[in-house]
């Protein structure tokens, strides 16, 4: 199929010069429109307004531009349709055999915090409409959505003098439709962030993210695995290192996703499949670390350890003594990189362009897709209640609440026995709580990463069904436990906890993580 003549609308006017002189080459008559048109012909090339083609003014501050019978006539007519001819011969309107446009940045524009009205004038109309006019009649007409794909167009162009390939068309028809689905998606989820009510669905979810990166594979190696992400700048910046794989992906997410919880600049992380293995706040970064590893230093082997700080080279040391992963920062020293880079299959990963987003959770199913809203609640004093005779001190209460924080991370049952902002033992995933409150407490005995002398706090990610999980952890020297309420055996809960001599802490919220 010769090309005729092309319509060019672009939003994102970069590389432009290239895949025009191209088309000059091929004597292909240029239409475009608005600014589109004043950049081509500022750069010396031959084009003809819009409006001067369909002799129809713009209108409307520019809404209305190309959405005009002889624009989009030119692109649906097929060309061996006879009655098709017939009728453009009639109305002396012309083919178009080239689409080239990109549409406004409607997510740049919400990025930048812009007003609603900004916003609702960067809803593109007329470059949607162009893609898929031509999207539809790709028999015809070829449409090229995006900046990446001028050189694949100069490559064709030049294969076929000037002509193009059924299978080309087809190809850049379905990366359009593609486009289009993207830039509704977007729009149709801006305006349910409107809503903020979070108990409201959707009647459709739809999901828009680009490919980040197809994996080598998925969890195991006979499964497919690929990363996506609904920002074009996907902001997990790795500075070196293998290529991530699923599994890392998954450890780095629940990693991050509790980091960013700790008080800044002063936590640490060390994930596992998925699970935390120990967890350490302190103002001395070298020692919370070093907190954190010895929670349990035989599961963290081969795991992510994740800093809420800026790594030093002293630090990066300590760090070197064990195997790892993965290591993440919020930054890193320039020293500190360079230490690293010995071991180079090391990946080294920069956080500190990651937000807690309001993304939801969705896991596919049978035929479905299951969804919720992250588990980001903001733990505050008041959500709590202290149902013991025996009360709590204000730093026995923030233990409370950094051992709660972290359970929330830890695969459900969860049991965390923690002392002075660390962890020393974790107990994760067993169908019974008290199994999971068995492991939390042989855990701390085993590696003793705590001082028998301080106060041991516990923490339950739901409530005890019964008084056996509170009297194991008792035996074992926790004197501060804090669950969620709702046990139809609270009041029993309660009285076995005064009779102990322990302090019981309420939480209003549940918070399970499978």
């Amino acid at each position: 199929m010769k090309i005729k003549t092309a319509l060019i609308s672009v939003s994102d006017k970069h590389k432009l010069y290239q895949i025009l002189k191209k088309l000059r080459k091929y004597k292909i008559k240029l239409i475009s429109s608005g600014g589109t048109y004043k950049k081509i012909v500022s750069m010396g090339f031959e084009c003809i307004d819009v409006s001067d083609y369909t002799n129809f003014p713009e209108i409307l501050d520019g809404r209305v531009k190309t959405l005009h019978p002889k624009i989009h006539s030119g692109i649906l007519y097929k060309r061996n349709n006879k009655k098709h001819k017939k009728t453009l011969k009639n109305l002396k309107f012309e083919s178009i055999d080239l689409v080239i446009t990109n549409f406004y940045p409607f997510k740049k524009t919400i990025d930048n915090n812009s007003s609603h009205e900004k916003i609702i004038e960067n809803i593109d109309i007329g470059g949607p409409t162009l893609v898929r006019s031509a999207a539809k009649n790709y028999n015809d007409v070829i449409v090229i959505t995006r900046i990446d794909q001028y050189k694949e167009l100069i490559n064709e162009l030049e294969l076929n003098n000037g002509s193009s390939s059924l299978k080309f068309r087809t190809k850049m028809s379905k990366e359009a439709f593609c486009e289009t689905a993207s830039y509704d998606a977007m729009i149709y989820n801006y305006f349910n962030s409107l809503n903020k009510n979070i108990n409201d669905a959707p009647k459709k979810l739809i999901l828009n993210a680009n490919l980040v990166q197809k994996l080598r594979y998925g969890e195991n190696p006979h499964q497919f695995g690929a990363i996506y992400s609904n920002n074009e700048n996907f902001k997990l910046k790795k500075l070196q290192g293998k290529d991530l794989s699923y599994n890392n992906y998954n450890d780095i997410f629940a990693s991050i996703n509790l980091a960013k919880t700790l008080p800044k600049n002063r936590g640490v992380v060390i994930i596992k499949h998925a699970n935390p293995c120990g967890v350490a706040i302190d103002k001395d970064n070298l020692q919370s670390y070093k907190s954190a590893v010895n929670c349990d230093p035989v599961s963290a082997f081969g795991g992510i350890v994740s800093c809420n700080y800026r790594l030093s080279l002293k630090i990066a040391k300590e760090i070197s003594k064990n195997y790892y992963e993965v290591i993440i920062a919020n930054g890193f020293d320039n020293s500190a990189l360079r230490y690293f880079k010995e071991k180079k299959n090391l990946r080294l990963i920069d956080s500190s362009k990651v937000n807690l987003g309001e993304n939801n959770k969705i896991i596919s199913g049978i035929d479905a897709y299951l969804t919720q809203s992250n588990d980001n609640f903001i733990f505050k004093k008041k959500n709590f209640k202290v149902v013991s005779k025996i009360k709590p001190s204000r730093k026995i209460l923030n233990q409370l609440l950094f051992s709660f924080n972290v359970c929330r991370s830890v695969k459900s049952n969860a049991i965390v026995i923690a002392q002075d902002n660390k962890t020393v033992g974790i107990g994760s995933g067993q169908p019974s709580r008290l199994d999971s409150c068995t492991i939390a407490i042989d855990k701390m005995n085993k590696f003793k990463n705590y001082n028998s002398e301080k106060v041991l706090v516990a923490a339950s990610d739901a409530f005890f069904p019964f008084v056996d999980g509170i009297e194991k952890l008792v035996q074992a020297g926790v004197t501060a436990i804090i669950q969620p309420y709702g046990s139809i055996r609270d009041k029993e809960i309660i009285r076995f906890a005064n009779e102990m001599g322990i302090i019981l802490v309420f939480s209003k919220t549940r918070h399970f993580n499978h």
